[in-house]
């Protein structure tokens, strides 16, 4: 892989936005709809209580997820936005930002990453599975969604 560097950015920078534009784009196809209703506020974002992040491959970016805070405990940490481009799927770019992610959490003192994801996206539940991610009890926005499958982790 060439030269690979995954950054901060701000939830709702223009980068991020394209991102998650095309991430949006892509669940809609398998799902239909906008992709994904969560609510989300870019200040869940902010540091210490989130981050977002943006991978550049080239100085192209291909990649972006984000954490943010879940319940009252300050121990959890929810992983969003979870997206790769087509073109640099299969490279170890996803890998690489789950890993970031992990980290800066584990940096802002939490100490598990759970996640939601939906039955038509066999490729991240794989590598989900291949991390560590055990299948969790439903939560959230789609908690009551047939199709809806939780995953977490230990950080």
């Amino acid at each position: 892989m060439s030269e690979l560097e995954i950054r901060p950015v701000p939830f709702d920078s223009p980068v991020a936005r394209l991102l998650i534009r095309d991430a949006m784009a892509d669940l809609g196809a398998r799902y239909g709809g906008s992709g994904d209703d969560t609510p989300i506020d870019a200040t869940e974002f902010e540091p210490p209580a989130g981050m977002f992040l943006v991978a550049r491959l080239d100085g192209t970016p291909v990649g972006c997820a984000g954490w943010r805070s879940h319940g009252d405990s300050g121990e959890i940490a929810e992983l969003k936005r979870m997206y790769t481009a087509p073109a640099v799927r299969g490279r170890g770019v996803a890998r690489a930002v789950l890993a970031a992610v992990e980290s800066s959490a584990r940096e802002h003192g939490r100490k598990q990453i759970i996640l939601e994801c939906g039955d038509r996206q066999p490729e991240a539940i794989a590598m989900y599975f291949a991390l560590g991610y055990e299948r969790i009890p439903n939560f959230g926005f789609y908690r009551d969604s047939p199709g809806c499958l939780s995953f977490g982790r230990p950080l």
